[in-house]
């Protein structure tokens, strides 16, 4: 399963770079690319706790392929329009709101599956573990695509992920673990209130959600205006944005495997805020740099900082679900974490035009240090955990 995604995340990041690029060479408009990540994130926020239930209700491992068919679909397509040289922005923008709502259903379920494949002592590993395959992909799936995209063209970028999507497909029918769900006569709309009911009976539950919503939120647009930084302010080409997101990349694996080599250490909730201001911080340094090495070297510190805060917190909302429960909850959480991400760049794409982008990522990186003192100092019950 892990070799599975960890290919698949190579070839979703070799799209996500071509599509950035491919979009702003089309239309020079930094909405239409805060546009996109919106569109690919908002099916996510709006059925991500139907996801839920359904993860619960049905067999994991089949709403899983489902979901990667449908992703491989669409990253065909778009291969197939930019190879006849018929694509647009707007087709662009329609393949990721679909893409989306295929990984709302399938988000819930693979989170949910995850810990099941695992003792309980050490699902903190698996979840760090986890993390590190996503972000081995974030530093080889840049570097990929900006190699592909400066001697290929983006169209080797999307035949590439739409390939690598058979890799899951083949592990999951591998697999032996099954998640057989108890029969139920309750509605889903019942099964979604038990989720949200229990998410928030539990201790620090919401403070944990709330906490990975405003990270998304005030973080992730700076990841999206990386090609207006290379292009505008750097004054570089599509091998120096892959190579950036390739060091982006290379911090999130150091990162991951922090947390991972740690195991199931004490002190998660304030090692997560110590975190969440170092990455505020490195976010605000990052949007004032005029140097390529400079900002390289901040975002090798941002990805650790990140995937410290998300694998951290991850674990937490885990340790405290019950199996029965986990479809639904996880749900809730990735709405919240999921959810940030189109909001903050929706705000961000109205922003960055008016104000500049690194002015808007700056006050972001700002208020992430706000945000992690108030919990550490005033708030504490999330420095507890």
């Amino acid at each position: 399963m892990w070799i599975g995604a960890c290919t698949s995340s190579i070839g979703t990041w070799m799209q996500i770079v071509a599509q950035g690029w491919l979009i702003y060479r089309l239309s020079h408009s930094a909405f239409l690319l805060a546009l996109d990540q919106f569109l690919g994130g908002i099916p996510i926020f709006l059925f991500s706790l139907i996801g839920g239930v359904v993860a619960d209700r049905m067999e994991r491992r089949k709403i899983l392929l489902g979901s990667q068919y449908v992703q491989m679909a669409t990253a065909g397509i778009l291969t197939i329009l930019v190879a006849k040289d018929l694509v647009h922005v707007w087709q662009i923008l329609c393949l990721s709101f679909v893409s989306g709502l295929a990984q709302a259903f399938g988000g819930p379920a693979y989170q949910a599956l995850i810990p099941t494949l695992v003792e309980k002592d050490d699902m903190p590993n698996a979840i760090a573990l986890n993390s590190i395959q996503f972000n081995v992909a974030v530093m080889i799936g840049p570097a990929l695509a900006g190699q592909a995209l400066a001697k290929l063209g983006e169209k080797w970028c999307f035949g590439l992920n739409s390939l690598s999507l058979l890799a899951p497909i083949v592990a999951l029918s591998m697999i032996t673990a099954r998640f057989y769900p108890v029969k139920t006569a309750e509605t889903m709309f019942v099964s979604l209130k038990q989720g949200i009911r229990f998410a928030r009976r539990q201790n620090s539950m919401e403070a944990l959600i709330f906490l990975a919503f405003c990270m998304t939120f005030l973080s992730m647009p700076m990841r999206t205006y990386i090609p207006v930084f290379v292009k505008d302010i750097f004054h570089r080409g599509p091998e120096t944005y892959g190579n950036l997101l390739s060091l982006m990349g290379l911090g999130s694996i150091l990162g991951s495997l922090g947390i991972a080599s740690a195991g199931n250490f004490k002190n998660k909730g304030r090692v997560a805020l110590v975190a969440l201001m170092m990455l505020g911080a490195s976010i605000s340094g990052f949007a004032f740099s005029k140097s390529v090495p400079l900002s390289g070297t901040i975002l090798v510190c941002i990805g650790a900082c990140m995937m410290a805060v998300f694998a951290t917190v991850t674990s937490l909302v885990q340790l405290i679900t019950t199996n029965e429960m986990r479809g639904r909850v996880m749900s809730v959480y990735n709405v919240a974490f999921r959810g940030g991400m189109p909001m903050g760049n929706i705000l961000s794409g109205w922003l960055v035009p008016i104000f500049t982008a690194p002015v808007v990522l700056g006050i972001n990186g700002f208020l992430l240090v706000l945000l992690a003192l108030y919990f550490l100092l005033l708030q504490r019950r999330l420095a507890a955990l």
